[in-house]
C-alpha cells in the first residue's frame, strides 16, 4: 500500500478512538446527573500534630527542694514528659507532680511542694517535762523529770520518714532512799508523804538516842532528789563537868558529880536580885553547859528626899524607897519648866544596880521647901493649852 494511504488510516483510527472515549464519558456524565451511578465519598484529612520549631528543646526541669526527677538528663525532648517523687520522709501537696516539655521549648509553672510528715504529738510526761521545736520528719523531742523523779528509758526520741517516733517513751520514777543506817543505841522515826514502806523524795526521819547517849548532828534528815539523806547525826556518849554557880546566886540541889548529855541544874538569885535569863542549864552535845541566868542587882535611889512616881503612884523616897528598886524597875522625877511654871516628869531605869539622877532634877533643901512649891505639886505642862 502506498505510505501516504497507511498514514490516513492511522489518522482515521485514532479520531475513531477518541470519539468512542468521549461517547462513554459523556455517558457516565448522563448517568450521573440521573443518580443511577453514586460516587462513593472521598475520606477526611487526618489531623497533623503541630510541627515544632526546628531545633528547640527543653533544659533540666527546676528542682523541687525535697523531690527527685523519674529522668533526669540535660536536654529533654519536646513531648517528654518527666515526674516528681518526695524523698522519704516528705510527701507532696495538692501541686502538680507529671510535667511535659512544650513546643516553645519551655516547662509549665512548677507548683510542687515536698512537705515533711507530722508524727502525733507526744503524750504528757507526768512529773516532767519534754522540749521540742517541730512535730515534723527529722524533729527531736528531748524528755527531761523533774527534780525527785528518775527516768526511765530513752532521754531523746526523733520524728521518722513514716510519720512515727523512734523507741518507746519514758516515764519519771520517783526517787527513794534506803533505809539509814544508825548504831544499836539509835532510834529512827519515819515521816512520809505517801503510804507504804518505801521513803521518797522529800519524806522524812527523825532520830533519838537512847538515854544517856547524845544525838550528835542534825535530829532530821530528808530525802533528797539525789536518793541519799540529807545528814545522819550519830549516838555518842558526852558528859558535863560539875557546874560552877554564878555571881550574887546559887545552883539548887547541886551535886558535885559528872552530869550526862541532857541532864540539867537550876540556878537561883539572892534575895532583892533579879535573874535575867533561864534559870535551867543543860548538858549539850558538845560537852559544855548551855548559857547560864545572870543575878542583877537593885539600885539606891541617889537622893535624901523627894516625890517621886512608882508604878503610877506618887511616893516620897525617904519612906518609901528607903530601900530602893529592883532590876529594871523605873522611877520618873519631877522637875520644873520655869518659864511656863510646869512641871513634867523624866523616867530613870535601873539598870544591875545602876542608877542616875535626870539633869533637870533639883533636891530641895529645908528652906526651899518652906517658900517654893514643890514640883510634885505644880501643874503638868502637858495640862496647858
Amino acid at each position: 500500500m502506498h505510505p501516504l494511504a497507511l498514514l490516513g488510516c492511522l489518522v482515521a483510527l485514532s479520531h475513531c478512538a477518541l470519539t468512542s472515549k468521549e461517547s462513554q464519558n459523556d455517558q457516565v456524565g448522563r448517568d450521573l446527573q440521573d443518580h443511577r451511578i453514586q460516587p462513593s465519598p472521598s475520606p477526611s484529612p487526618k489531623p497533623w500534630p503541630p510541627v515544632p520549631h526546628p531545633g528547640f528543646v527543653c533544659p533540666r526541669p527546676p528542682e523541687v527542694l525535697f523531690a527527685t526527677l523519674n529522668v533526669d538528663k540535660k536536654v529533654y525532648e519536646v513531648g517528654e514528659e518527666v515526674e516528681y517523687t518526695c524523698r522519704p520522709g516528705f510527701m507532696p501537696n495538692s501541686g502538680q507532680r507529671k510535667y511535659t516539655c512544650l513546643p516553645t521549648g519551655k516547662w509549665a509553672f512548677n507548683t510542687l511542694l515536698c512537705l515533711p510528715k507530722r508524727c502525733p504529738p507526744p503524750p504528757p510526761l507526768q512529773n516532767g517535762k519534754m522540749d521540742f521545736e517541730e512535730l515534723q520528719y527529722q524533729s527531736t523531742v528531748t524528755f527531761s523529770c523533774d527534780p525527785g523523779y528518775n527516768l526511765v528509758g530513752s532521754r531523746t526520741s526523733q520524728c521518722m520518714a513514716d510519720g512515727k517516733w523512734t523507741g518507746t517513751f519514758p516515764h519519771c520514777q520517783p526517787v527513794t532512799c534506803a533505809p539509814p543506817s544508825l548504831s544499836e543505841f539509835g532510834v529512827l522515826s519515819f515521816r512520809r508523804l505517801h503510804p507504804g514502806n518505801v521513803s521518797h523524795f522529800l519524806d522524812t526521819i527523825q532520830f533519838e538516842c537512847v538515854p544517856p547517849l547524845a544525838l550528835i548532828g542534825n535530829e532530821t534528815a530528808t530525802c533528797t532528789a539525789n536518793g541519799t539523806w540529807s545528814s545522819i547525826p550519830v549516838c555518842k556518849a558526852v558528859t558535863c563537868p560539875t557546874p560552877i554557880g554564878i555571881e550574887n546566886g546559887f545552883i539548887e540541889f547541886a551535886v558535885r558529880r559528872t552530869y550526862h548529855y541532857n541532864e540539867s541544874v537550876t540556878f537561883g538569885c539572892q534575895p532583892r536580885f533579879v535573874m535575867e535569863g533561864s534559870k535551867h542549864s543543860r548538858c549539850e552535845s558538845t560537852g559544855n553547859w548551855s548559857t547560864k541566868p545572870a543575878c542583877r542587882a537593885p539600885c539606891k535611889i541617889p537622893v535624901k528626899k523627894a516625890v517621886v512616881l512608882y508604878n503610877g503612884e506618887k511616893k516620897r523616897v525617904q519612906n518609901d524607897l528607903k530601900d530602893g528598886i529592883l532590876h529594871g524597875e523605873t522611877v520618873s522625877f519631877f522637875c520644873k519648866n520655869k518659864e511656863k511654871t510646869c512641871a513634867y516628869t523624866v523616867d530613870v531605869a535601873c539598870v544591875d544596880g545602876n542608877f542616875t539622877l535626870p539633869a533637870c532634877f533639883k533636891e530641895r533643901g529645908f528652906f526651899s521647901t518652906l517658900v517654893k512649891k514643890d514640883p510634885s505639886e505644880m501643874k503638868a505642862c502637858e495640862d496647858e493649852a
